[in-house]
C-alpha cells in the first residue's frame, strides 16, 4: 500500500475519482504546503477524510522521541512498515530550522566510526519515506517555533547517492511542491563519484557536501572504504566539475578522531585539498558510539586544528555538537546494541 507521500498528483486524482476536481488541490496543498495528514483537513467532508486516512497511511510510526534540555534539538526514531528503523534530527537555530533526513535504513559504506555504518545496510527508503521526514519536522517547527522549516540536509542514515533516484525525486518534490529553494537543500556523500557526476547534470543547483575525513588515500581507504573505488584524485575531479556547472559552495565534513586524523600533517593535507576546490571545511568533533573505541579529539585539539587550517589558507569552522546528550548523531539510537569494532591504530603526529 502506498503511503501518503509516495503518491503523485495523478495517483491522488485517481484516488479522488468521483469527487469535485478541486479536492485534489485541497489535499495536495494540505500534504505539502501545510504538512498535515488527510484526517486534519477539516475542509473535507468527514467521510472523505476517513477514507483518505485509510488509503494514505503515514510511512513513519514514532518510536522514540528525544529532545535536548533547551529544546533546540529533536530526534525521532521512526519505525517503518516492514519493521526497519530510521532517524531524523531537527535542529533549531536563532535564525533558521534545519532537518537532517535519512535516505536509507542502515548504510553499506562501512565507515567504522559511524554508528549507522556499524549497523550495516537494510534497504533504500522510498520517496515518500524521505519526504515525510521533512514534513513531520516542518509541522513540528511550525508548532514549536511558529516559523517555517528552512533547510534540509540529506546527511542522516545512509548514503544518499547510493539511493540516487529516490533521493533526487525527493529533492524535486521538496523544491517544487514544498517550495524550498535549491540553495537550502544539501546533499551529502562519502564520495560516490558517479552520483556526483549525475548531480552535475541535474537542473537544480543543490549544495554538495562531501564526508572527507582524510586527505590522503592511505588513511581514507581505512576510514572511508569507498575511497578504494573512488580515490581522492577522482573525487576532486568530480567536485571540480560540479563547481564549474553549479557555482555552488562545496563543503567538506571532517569528523575529528583523536590521534587519527587531527595531526599537523592531516591539517596540511586537508588545507591543500580544500584550497584547490575553494571548499569550506566543517570540523565535527566525533560523536561517541559504543561500536567505536576511539574518542573524538578533545576541544583544545579541535581548536588548534581549526587554527592550523586557517593559517594554511583554508576556510574552516567547527560545527557545534548539538544533541550529544540525546544521541543525535545519525545511527546512535540503534548503536547501543551493536558489537564494538576494533580500535584503529593511533598514528604518530
Amino acid at each position: 500500500m502506498p503511503t501518503r507521500y509516495d503518491v503523485d498528483r495523478a495517483d491522488l486524482a485517481t484516488l479522488l475519482a468521483g469527487e469535485p476536481r478541486y479536492r485534489v488541490d485541497q489535499v495536495w496543498r494540505g500534504l505539502y504546503e501545510r504538512a498535515v495528514g488527510p484526517d486534519e483537513l477539516t475542509e473535507l467532508p468527514k467521510a472523505l477524510r476517513a477514507r483518505l486516512a485509510e488509503a494514505l497511511p503515514p510511512a513513519l510510526e514514532p518510536g522514540l522521541i528525544s529532545t535536548s534540555d533547551d529544546g533546540d534539538t529533536v530526534k525521532w526514531l521512526w519505525r517503518l512498515a516492514d519493521g526497519a528503523h530510521i532517524e531524523t534530527v531537527l535542529i533549531h537555530y536563532d535564525d533558521r530550522s534545519t532537518v537532517c533526513v535519512s535516505t536509507q535504513a542502515g548504510c553499506a559504506m562501512a565507515c567504522g566510526f559511524c554508528a549507522t555504518g556499524q549497523a550495516g545496510f537494510e534497504r533504500n527508503l522510498t520517496v515518500g519515506e524521505i519526504v515525510e521526514q521533512v514534513q513531520r519536522a516542518s509541522a513540528a517547527t511550525t508548532a514549536d517555533r511558529g516559523r517555517r522549516l528552512s533547510n534540509v540536509v540529506f546527511m542522516g542514515m545512509g548514503e544518499p547517492l547510493a539511493n540516487y533516484d529516490r533521493t533526487w525525486a525527493a529533492v524535486e518534490r521538496l523544491h517544487g511542491e514544498v517550495g524550498l529553494s535549491a540553495r537550502h537543500l544539501t546533499v551529502s556523500t562519502v564520495g560516490i563519484v558517479p552520483g556526483i557526476r549525475r548531480l552535475t547534470e541535474e537542473h537544480l543547483p543543490v549544495n554538495l557536501a562531501v564526508s572527507l575525513h582524510a586527505a590522503n588515500d592511505e588513511l581514507r581507504d581505512e576510514l572511508v572504504p569507498i575511497n578504494r573505488r573512488y580515490p581522492l584524485d577522482a573525487l576532486a575531479e568530480a567536485c571540480r566539475d560540479y563547481l564549474a556547472a553549479k557555482n555552488r559552495r562545496l563543503s567538506f565534513e571532517w569528523a575529528l578522531i583523536d590521534g587519527i586524523n587531527d595531526r599537523h600533517r592531516d591539517a596540511v593535507e586537508l588545507a591543500a585539498y580544500a584550497r584547490s576546490l575553494r571548499a569550506h571545511v566543517n570540523l565535527i568533533p566525533l560523536n561517541p558510539t559504543p561500536g567505536y573505541a576511539t574518542k573524538g579529539s578533545p576541544p583544545a585539539r579541535v581548536r588548534a586544528f581549526r587554527d592550523q587550517l586557517r593559517a594554511l589558507g583554508a576556510n574552516a569552522t567547527v560545527r557545534q555538537n548539538r544533541g550529544t546528550s540525546i544521541d543525535a548523531a545519525c545511527g546512535q539510537l540503534r548503536a547501543a546494541h551493536e558489537a564494538p569494532v576494533p580500535r584503529p591504530e593511533r598514528r604518530p603526529r
